[in-house]
């Protein structure tokens, strides 16, 4: 809906969006609050998925509001996404609706009236950050058009304060993290992005206590480029070692520098500052535009190409470099750059090796076979690649009983050009 189509819809929103530059994290839910009633709803409010992509939590509502909140939450409202009707919407990106009772047996403070209830997902950009949850007397096209802009402008004000806030932070884990993942999670990037053109998605487990795996993914004009590192270990110098990794990487390409130019910069960088640990990675490019892939892999498993819905076999497969951080004195030769033309829909998935050698109580590696299985599985429901890769990740967890022994990092990268 146009903004010209709805006169109240663009004052409120102007509204809402200056006053959330001096808000802190603590008002966003009264700010959404108050723009919703100015719009008619009788019900608004945020949930987060937690770092695991199984919950969506409520943000908790402000300790000294300057009005109180009717329909607020009673604590830490948790609903399951694999379970709830918000869950539908989170993973299919879809407005889910119906008729509910937001009464106070629903785990709220006040009873809210009967209505017709949505819950619409909250995307930032492509990146799915949790859900709206809205409730009105009808969700007719007019509300639903006001629903949507606040669904955008609640996107936009919880990803502009997320790394700063340790409200949004603590809403959306479930427990403790450890020192060495706590690094990590700070030089990684928002899990997903991309364009009309790419999308590239990652996850990392076990998330509250990952060692040193770590991925990079950033847009530049018509060039996404993709870093996926294993360093050896599961300690805080694991994770130091590829944060130093990322560091290099990210340094040397904002320089204009090559693949090669990379990794001879994280090799330099480990002998000077973590010497004696070993790090394995796959560096890459992708020209948006051409489809034209270009990658170097020192010392990794191989990326899978997923094309008309199965893996072609080896299509990715070359003889790797050396892993980064060998001990001084060894021959150092730079890295043989590997590239390959994409069609359209094709589907890169970059992985660690905690990803196939998880262990089952049955003692049975997860594998490539069934890696590749459950990705095909997800392109024939018609998955979106974050989607997709979320419930790769449910079946390697499920596979080791939750209990991951390794690091397992994957990169999932759809290159859909448009026609």
């Amino acid at each position: 809906m146009h903004g010209g189509e709805d006169a109240l819809l663009g004052p409120v929103l102007a509204d809402l969006l200056e006053a959330s530059h001096r808000a802190g994290p603590q008002d966003v839910p009264g700010l959404l609050w108050r723009a919703g009633r100015r719009l008619g709803l009788t019900h608004i409010w945020l949930y987060l998925a937690d770092v695991q992509q199984e919950e969506l939590v409520a943000l908790p509502a402000p300790m000294n509001a300057r009005e109180p909140l009717p329909g607020a939450p009673r604590g830490q409202e948790v609903l399951d996404i694999d379970r709830s009707l918000a869950g539908r919407a989170y993973r299919t990106e879809v407005l889910q609706s119906g008729a509910e009772d937001l009464g106070t047996d629903n785990g709220f403070e006040e009873s809210v009236p009967r209505g017709a209830v949505g819950w619409l997902p909250l995307v930032d950009g492509i990146g799915r950050l949790g859900v709206l949850r809205v409730a009105a007397p009808a969700l007719d096209a007019r509300t639903l058009g006001r629903c949507q802009a606040l669904a955008s402008a609640a996107a936009l004000t919880v990803a502009s304060k997320a790394s700063f806030s340790d409200v949004l932070v603590q809403t959306m884990r479930r427990r403790t993290m450890t020192m060495q993942a706590e690094l990590l999670w700070a030089f990684v990037p928002p899990r997903t992005v991309g364009t009309r053109s790419v999308t590239s998605s990652a996850v990392l487990e076990p998330a509250y206590d990952v060692g040193g795996d770590a991925f990079d993914h950033s847009l530049a004009g018509r060039r996404l480029h993709l870093t996926l590192v294993d360093a050896m270990g599961h300690d805080l110098a694991s994770g130091g070692c590829s944060a130093v990794a990322l560091a290099a990487c990210r340094s040397t390409r904002r320089a204009d520098g090559t693949l090669p130019d990379i990794a001879e910069a994280i090799d330099a960088a480990l002998a000077q500052w973590i010497p004696g640990r070993l790090l394995t990675c796959v560096v890459a490019d992708l020209d948006t535009a051409t489809g034209r892939l270009t990658w170097i892999n020192c010392g990794h498993p191989a990326p899978l190409l997923v094309r008309d819905r199965h893996v072609v076999d080896g299509a990715l497969e070359r003889v790797p470099h050396l892993p980064l951080g060998l001990p001084a004195g060894l021959p150092l030769t730079r890295p043989d750059v590997h590239t390959t033309q994409l069609e359209p829909g094709d589907r890169i998935l970059i992985h660690s090796d905690g990803v196939i050698e998880a262990r089952g109580r049955d003692g049975q590696m997860f594998g490539e076979q069934r890696l590749a299985d459950i990705v095909v599985r997800g392109m024939a429901d018609g998955l979106p690649a974050p989607e997709a890769l979320r419930r790769l990740m449910q079946g390697i967890l499920a596979h080791q009983g939750s209990r991951l022994r390794d690091d397992a990092t994957i990169m999932l990268v759809e290159w859909h050009p448009e026609r």
